[in-house]
This record gives C-alpha cells, sequence and structure tokens, in this order.
C-alpha cells in the first residue's frame, strides 16, 4: 500500500500546520487571500468558508466526515471557492464571521462553516440567508446544504 496522497491542494503551500492537515483533502481548499476572492468574484461563485484549528476536537470530526469525503469534495469543488482558515492564525476573520454566525443563529463555535457571496462591487463577504436554514441538525448540519447548493 502507498503512503502517497491520492490529493492534494493550495493549502500545501502553506506553513501554518491547521491548513497543512487539510493540504490531502480532495475539496480544492483555498487560502484566504486575493487568489480565492478573485476567482470566487471572477467565477461568480459562491464561498465556502471553514474556520477551524487544530486542537478542536469537532474541526477533525467534520474534515473526516466531510472534507474527505469525495462525493461532498465534488459538491464543494463544482459550485464552490472552498476557503480554509486557521481561527489562531486570522482572529480577525474568526471574530468577524462569529459575530456574524451568532448575531444570525444566536449560538457559535467550531469549526465555523458558512457561505458568503462575493459581490463584483464590494470587497467585502455577505452571508447568504439560506444558510439559517440547516443549523442546528446535530450530526448533519454540512449535508443540509448539498441540495440547496444545486438550486441556487
Amino acid at each position: 500500500m502507498s503512503n502517497e496522497a491520492t490529493h492534494t491542494n493550495r493549502l500545501i503551500d502553506e506553513k501554518n500546520p491547521y491548513l497543512l492537515q487539510h493540504a490531502h483533502n480532495p475539496v480544492a481548499w483555498y487560502p484566504w487571500g486575493p487568489e480565492a476572492l478573485a476567482k470566487a468574484r471572477a467565477e461568480d461563485k459562491p464561498i465556502f468558508l471553514s474556520i477551524g484549528y487544530s486542537t478542536c476536537h469537532w474541526c477533525h470530526v467534520m474534515a473526516h466526515e466531510s472534507f474527505e469525503n469525495e462525493d461532498i469534495a465534488t459538491i464543494l469543488n463544482e459550485h464552490f471557492v472552498a476557503i480554509k482558515v486557521d481561527r489562531e492564525e486570522r482572529p480577525d476573520l474568526d471574530n468577524l464571521y462569529m459575530s456574524a454566525v451568532q448575531a444570525l443563529t444566536g449560538r457559535g463555535g467550531w469549526p465555523i462553516s458558512l457561505v458568503a457571496t462575493m459581490p463584483a462591487s464590494c470587497p467585502s463577504t455577505t452571508r447568504r440567508p439560506w444558510i439559517d436554514s440547516w443549523r442546528g441538525i446535530e450530526g448533519q448540519q454540512f449535508l443540509w446544504i448539498l441540495p440547496i447548493s444545486r438550486s441556487t
């Protein structure tokens, strides 16, 4: 059996240990930065933003159950620009998006996974309102977004 990775994404060039943990996911992850944001804008795709950290138990569970899944990766790669952020490396982004999640849902925690749009005339992101329809379904949060994403 080979130890070679089947998949390698843009996180392979990062130095951050949390991002490197996801460098061989089938999800075509981008680190937060101009390249990812330009791609979302140019392709008119929403951003799938995932924020976590290396010692977060539920971040590892989500990675294994969702981001290592080929079917989920195919949908993410086709319909979204997937961006992975380490909350410890980018507390500014973590604070911004955690505040938004808490304001919209009344609670928060990690990992944060949300969908944002990249308007052509605006350098910031805005959250899609339909994302609230899948919150709070224990163990199935991510799967609820998949059928919805196909219709938008």
